[in-house]
């Protein structure tokens, strides 16, 4: 029941957080919106740890929130739904998720989510709206191998929720060092149903779809560009992407 993860966050707190959220987020997904998810039955052959997904990013908190009811619904054995069962009867704890320090202290509903399994990261090119530069802290690097070491890390290479921005080498030197199976994911409708931060419904009846694509092919003897480029195109936000649309 006390049971701890790598982090030392309890994981009886991380399954309650989850199981009272879990009906405000699938109210939101299936009832207000609708939901279409393909490839999810990718998340029952994965291996239990070093697993990266990379995604591209429209809210802070309902892109990973429908990404965890994805994966929970598929290991649990019905893969491309959502359910409130298999979330309540089998929450799936086994994951982290890389965010940014200021965004999980920017209230008290973060500060619980930061619960959930979060790695909370310093971005090294903007903080509190502002452009800057400073190096990796090499916490946060080791922090996601931890992570890796011990279960899935979902990240979002562009670290912005605006579309099409470049993506961040962070996750390209994490590929590289870490070795890691990459599994992309593109989600699609959050910006149009929800405000910026994933809370504020915006607008209803919209199709919310998220589609897993099978794992990345990646030579880890490849430059940092070249494997930060590939990626980008698998989460359909590299520049061939952006002159389609």
């Amino acid at each position: 029941m006390f049971k701890k993860n790598i982090f030392g966050q309890y994981l009886v707190v991380k399954q309650a957080i989850m199981r009272t959220a879990c009906f405000f987020t699938y109210y939101r997904f299936s009832v207000i919106n609708t939901n279409q998810i393909t490839g999810a039955e990718i998340f029952q052959s994965l291996p239990k740890t070093n697993v990266l997904i990379v995604s591209n990013h429209q809210t802070y908190f309902a892109d990973a929130a429908l990404m965890v009811h994805a994966m929970c619904t598929s290991i649990n054995g019905a893969p491309n739904k959502i359910t409130i069962k298999n979330f309540i009867w089998k929450p799936f704890l086994n994951f982290y998720y890389v965010a940014a320090k200021e965004t999980m202290k920017s209230g008290w509903l973060p500060k619980i989510f930061a619960l959930t399994g979060s790695i909370s990261v310093q971005r090294t090119w903007r903080s509190e709206g502002v452009d800057i530069q400073r190096d990796v802290d090499q916490n946060d690097t080791g922090n996601i191998e931890k992570a890796l070491s011990d279960g899935w890390v979902l990240t979002f290479p562009q670290g912005t929720t605006t579309p099409f921005a470049p993506g961040r080498k962070g996750t390209a030197h994490i590929i590289k060092n870490y070795q890691p199976v990459v599994i992309p994911i593109v989600v699609d409708g959050m910006r149009e149903a929800f405000g910026k931060k994933g809370l504020k419904i915006k607008k209803k009846g919209v199709e919310l779809t998220l589609k897993v694509k099978a794992p990345l092919q990646i030579n880890y003897s490849d430059s940092v560009e070249h494997i930060l480029e590939q990626v980008m195109d698998a989460i359909e936000q590299s520049n061939r992407f952006e002159q389609a649309n």
